[in-house]
């Protein structure tokens, strides 16, 4: 992933959730702002090592997602609907740098991109590489 495009994990809640999905590039971010997602239904629960789309509202879902650091069952009745499962790799989200909680700005974010986070966030975590894996590649990943 391209240095100006990498993902910053920018909300981070201790003992709740980490969020991510606002592009490092103010272009891209634009492009899929108004694009909302519609709702899946609940069928699972929020708990830990699951990842569930963020929204402001019923069908507002668009780049932003976040894991379940904890079991959150609270969020199973307000829409937020897991549907992904860490099976390996957990230690890597638990080392995620959560210093700055939720001070950075998501306006700025999407307005300034990685050129904000980098002088103000410096030390923000980031996705560096993702890859989709095959059902038997994923069996060999678990923890």
């Amino acid at each position: 992933i391209n240095a100006e495009y990498r993902v910053r994990f920018f909300r981070n809640v201790p003992h709740f959730v980490t969020q991510f999905g606002i592009s490092g590039n103010p272009a891209t971010t634009a492009h899929w702002r108004n694009s909302d997602i519609r709702d899946d239904p609940v069928v699972a629960s929020n708990v830990a090592k699951t990842m569930s789309f963020a929204s402001a509202g019923p069908n507002t879902r668009t780049t932003q997602l976040f894991f379940n650091l904890v079991d959150n069952a609270r969020l199973d009745g307000m829409g937020f609907a897991p549907f992904a499962k860490v099976i390996g790799g957990w230690v890597n989200i638990q080392n995620i740098y959560m210093q700055y909680g939720e001070r950075p700005s998501q306006a700025r974010i999407q307005s300034e991109g990685n050129a904000y986070l980098n002088a103000d966030f410096p030390k923000l975590s980031f996705i560096k590489k993702a890859r989709k894996v095959s059902p038997s590649d994923a069996a060999a990943l678990r923890d």
